[in-house]
Order: C-alpha cells, then sequence, then structure tokens
C-alpha cells in the first residue's frame, strides 16, 4: 500500500516534467517585443505598489521615475555581462544587488513611515537583509 502511494506521488510529481517537454522552442522575442514586456513588467509593479501603499499621485511619478530608471540601468549592465559572455553568477548578482539597493534608499526617501513599514513588510527587509548578507559575504573574501 505505501509503495502505492509512493509511486503515485512519483507519477503526478513527474506529469509536468512531460508536459513541459511536450512544448515547443518559443522563438526569442524582438526587441520591440522584449521592451514592450519590460515596462509591462515595471508597470505591474508600479501599480501593485500604488494599489498596496495607497500612493499619492507625486509618489506615483517618483516610484515610477525610480523603477524605469533603475530597471533600465541593471538591465543594461546585465546586458553588458551577457555580452562579454562572463560566467561568474556572483557578478551578475553584484549587478541586481547594485541596483536593487538604489532602488531601496531612492523609495525609502518617497514614502512615509506607515508607507515603509508596509513596504519593508512586503518583502523589502528580507530583501535587503539578503543583499547585506552577500555583500558581507563577498567583503569577507577580500
Amino acid at each position: 500500500m505505501k509503495a502505492l502511494k509512493y509511486m503515485v506521488a512519483v507519477l503526478f510529481a513527474l506529469i509536468p516534467t512531460v508536459l513541459l517537454a511536450q512544448e515547443e522552442p518559443r522563438a526569442p522575442l524582438s526587441p520591440e517585443e522584449e521592451e514592450k514586456q519590460f515596462y509591462e513588467a515595471i508597470e505591474d509593479q508600479l501599480d501593485k505598489y500604488t494599489e498596496q501603499l495607497n500612493l499619492a499621485d507625486w509618489q506615483v511619478f517618483y516610484m515610477d521615475s525610480i523603477l524605469v530608471s533603475n530597471f533600465k540601468g541593471m538591465r543594461d549592465e546585465l546586458k553588458q555581462l551577457g555580452e562579454a559572455k562572463v560566467t561568474n553568477a556572483d557578478l551578475y548578482v553584484m549587478v541586481q544587488d547594485k541596483w536593487s539597493e538604489n532602488s531601496y534608499n531612492a523609495v525609502m526617501k518617497i514614502l512615509n513611515e506607515q508607507q515603509w513599514n508596509k513596504y519593508l513588510k512586503m518583502g523589502a527587509a528580507r530583501n535587503k537583509k539578503a543583499r547585506d548578507k552577500r555583500a558581507e559575504k563577498r567583503e569577507g573574501k577580500k
């Protein structure tokens, strides 16, 4: 009986793998489609922040500027690493951490105390702690 339950569990675990293997490979996105998806992702994030943090109009403007500027900077740096065929994953993480830290510090300046606390609870505090831990680890290696 236990063996049957185990086999059924394994079967259900393998179903998604089999279904994914049957998918046809997707064609790469055109630069226009890639750009469109990039801005849609930023807009979705901005909508989430606007709703959950109850942002004022002026805060929405600044949040939009922060997200666009920092995401573009991060995307450009990551693209440069990719074009240079950099294989060290730590360098990619460092770039992401750098731009995430810039966003964190900029957002702190435009939110009031109540909004900031909610922003931290939405995951910013956990992400900041992880970035700091990675930075401390990198400093320890030097």
